[in-house]
């Protein structure tokens, strides 16, 4: 009976956890669940981003770290973020990557420059990273990944009182496990991933850059990928396919490229 009391009394506490902690992202409009106070998800993101800095070598090459000072305020000029501490570094790593942490903290690697290979290019990367942050992407994996550990406890509990025995009940856990995560988590990071897509071609397109330029970069990275190895399934990954990717952006171009035309450019 306690164990069952016990159950009751989390459920309620994890319901009204997210009930409370609805939000909405912006441009998307999607729904999302956010247990993590936003001050507190720039204060943990800006003291790893320090710790970053510390551990990684910062690129020196001055004309490569000019050009990605200019892309980062053009295009945080247009987020609506008065608080983000916007701050753009270029780290010295040959992985072809780039990322972002709460507060405002945007990172990209040496390794990724060949392929972004103009500044329109880095614009689409930079861009997709600032969508991770002004979209609260950090608080809502975390979110996400308490209310896993809650729903874990609660099916544990609820085994313990069906009498079932250990064998069986580590295999409900473990199949718990696999599901959270080819059925939860790794699905909601593919979808922060394509609507950081979605919000970084209207921030790039806002900001004065073509947004085609952001087909033609992922269609690069794409290459890059082809001739180094490739991808897995995309059931198994964070990030969606390179060919999703594109698709997905060329349905959002319409609109990206009638934000391009009221910020001045043509086409």
């Amino acid at each position: 009976m306690s164990s069952l009391k016990s159950l009751g009394g989390a459920a309620l506490v994890l319901t009204t956890l997210m009930l409370c902690a609805c939000a909405t992202a912006p441009e998307t409009g999607r729904q999302q669940l956010l247990m993590v106070d936003t001050d507190r998800e720039a204060q943990l993101g800006i003291s790893a981003f320090d710790q970053k800095k510390r551990q990684t070598p910062i690129s020196n090459n001055s004309e490569a770290n000019q050009q990605l000072q200019g892309v980062g305020r053009r295009l945080a000029r247009v987020v609506r973020m008065p608080n983000a501490q916007w701050e753009f570094v270029l780290f010295e790593d040959k992985e072809p990557n780039a990322f972002a942490l709460p507060g405002g903290k945007v990172g990209v690697n040496t390794g990724i420059l060949p392929i972004t290979k103009d500044e329109a290019g880095l614009a689409t990367v930079v861009a997709h990273e600032i969508a991770h942050v002004s979209a609260h992407h950090g608080a809502e994996r975390t979110s996400q990944e308490v209310a896993a550990q809650v729903g874990g406890s609660l099916l544990s509990v609820a085994l313990s009182a069906t009498g079932l025995g250990g064998v069986a009940q580590n295999l409900a856990m473990q199949a718990f496990g696999l599901g959270t995560q080819y059925g939860l988590l790794l699905p909601y990071s593919r979808t922060q991933e394509s609507e950081a897509d979605q919000i970084g071609l209207m921030y790039m397109a806002r900001a004065g850059y073509d947004p085609r330029e952001a087909i033609a970069f992922w269609q690069r990275f794409n290459d890059y990928n082809s001739t180094h190895g490739g991808s897995g399934p995309e059931f198994l990954s964070t990030h969606p396919l390179d060919a999703t990717r594109i698709a997905e952006l060329q349905k959002h171009l319409p609109q990206a490229q009638a934000d391009y035309r009221k910020a001045g450019g043509a086409g």
